[in-house]
């Protein structure tokens, strides 16, 4: 099943939402920090609400611990980001992959950039700059899930 990882979060309650949707969705979130934010945060606990204690996060000290974890897991790193041509509604993704966010007031530095597996961007309108990072991460891992076949399976529903 595909991961989320949040590069040096800004907003605790971006990060709040996205802990709700992984553990909605039973997805992994790998939060890198430093953190712009303490991660005990009462915002972050508002946005997450009672989803937060269900939400499976893996904390990273830095990039470079959590490429090493990643390089040898042998997992693929795909950056969302508005510094890409290719579109995710074209790519394909594997049930290993992590999605990667950047940080909300300025993405992800260059020598990440140069390290990830694919760079991935969400079409958007014409003069338009971005997304909300919460809303194009369930965007993305929506679609990631879908091709995957990695939704959860819902019982009251599956078994009608």
């Amino acid at each position: 099943m595909p991961d989320i990882a949040l590069y040096q979060p800004d907003i605790p309650q971006n990060t709040g939402t996205i802990l709700r949707l992984a553990a909605c969705t039973g997805t992994g979130v790998h939060l890198i920090e430093p953190a712009g934010f303490p991660i005990s945060d009462s915002a972050l606990k508002r946005a997450g609400m009672d989803y937060l204690e269900r939400a499976a996060m893996t904390r990273h000290l830095d990039f470079g611990h959590f490429d090493k974890w990643r390089s040898e897991a042998g997992r693929r790193l795909v950056l969302l980001t508005t510094k890409a041509a290719s579109p995710y509604t074209d790519f394909v993704f594997s049930p290993g992959d992590i999605l990667m966010m950047g940080r909300e007031s300025s993405g992800v530095p260059d020598d990440v950039h140069a390290c990830v597996d694919a760079r991935l961007t969400i079409p958007m309108a014409e003069g338009l700059r971005s997304l909300n990072v919460a809303v194009s991460a369930a965007m993305v891992l929506g679609e990631a899930l879908r091709q995957t076949g990695t939704f959860p399976k819902n019982l009251a529903t599956d078994s009608v």
